[in-house]
């Protein structure tokens, strides 16, 4: 699981930064551990909307409500880990 895990992040890593068209920013810039809303990214509200459609259709993984939506993108290690955990 941790193999998955660590693979999953550094793909995230590349479709976050396609996703949200951060320019300027590298996988090796983003860190695994960082809170991903209101962190260093400047990642808001808009943007993890972004990103649930782009989980929903890469993995087709749900994040259907708010309160999960909130713990899910706390970091990259923790969407990652969710992703592994509901992915089909």
């Amino acid at each position: 699981m941790e193999e998955q895990i660590a693979g999953l992040i550094e793909e995230l890593k590349i479709k976050m930064i396609e996703t949200l068209n951060l320019t300027d920013i590298t996988p090796g810039d983003i860190d695994e551990d960082a809170r991903l809303v209101g962190g260093d990214l400047g990642i808001d509200s808009i943007d993890v909307l972004e990103m649930v459609m782009m989980i929903e259709k890469e993995y087709s993984v749900m994040i259907d409500n708010k309160d999960v939506g909130i713990r899910v993108f706390e970091t990259l290690k923790t969407l990652a880990t969710y992703i592994a955990k509901k992915k089909k």
